[in-house]
């Protein structure tokens, strides 16, 4: 197995307050773990919301969904299943002191949800131009209901705060990038490329979700 190539010392990362590596490995991904639930706890508040609303006015679920572009929501699913796989891919060369497929992998993975946001930038742009806000600044009239503003303010919400999470995700793995590159990850210590994989991965399940709840009603 290849050595770690690394400008810190084996040992050097673990912090004071922990026994060894393993000790500060397990705190760490157990408090990912914890965020984690809170995520989900958050997003469960917005799904409930869906829920209840999708409840009172089913037709205009139907409706509305129609001008979501169900080609393009279906590419950004496929990209971010891509990128599950690919940091998957960079946890793995981290554990095999494989620095260079490590920052590889990572730089496809920030690719991968830039892309991501582009098609979702073009999205919203598209349904902007013809009036298609949230709340009281919808304008449009090619839906006929009267609420039809409450499916789109639920989708902005929803979709937003995703795309929120798919951009720190990219500023943690920049910031994983330049790590690497300074030889801080090896067998031995690469906690942080493995509990922001965890976080990613959980930002690419709750659009897997999304997707079809608000692109595939039928």
């Amino acid at each position: 197995m290849a050595q770690p190539s690394t400008s810190v010392k084996k040992g050097e990362h673990v912090q004071h307050h922990f026994v060894d590596s393993d000790q500060q490995f397990e705190a760490s991904k157990m408090g990912m773990w914890i965020f984690l639930v809170t995520e989900i706890l958050f997003f469960g508040g917005l799904f409930l919301g869906y829920i209840v609303y999708r409840s009172w006015y089913p037709e205009l679920y139907l409706m509305a969904s129609e001008h979501l572009d169900v080609f393009w929501g279906a590419v950004n699913t496929v990209v971010l299943i891509s990128s599950s796989l690919t940091v998957a891919m960079a946890i793995r060369s981290a554990q095999l002191n494989q620095q260079k497929g490590l920052i590889i992998n990572l730089c496809i993975t920030i690719a991968l949800a830039f892309i991501f946001m582009v098609i979702k930038y073009f999205e919203y742009t598209e349904k902007f131009a013809v009036g298609i806000f949230p709340g009281g600044y919808y304008t449009y009239d090619g839906i006929a209901h009267d609420q039809a503003n409450i499916f789109f303010s639920i989708y902005y919400m929803m979709t937003g705060l995703h795309g929120v999470h798919v951009l720190v995700g990219i500023g943690l793995m920049i910031w994983l990038v330049v790590r690497a590159r300074k030889g801080h990850f090896h067998s031995e210590y690469y906690t942080p490329v493995e509990i922001t994989g965890l976080y990613w991965h959980l930002v690419d399940i709750i659009w897997i979700f999304l997707f079809p709840l608000l692109y595939l009603i039928d």
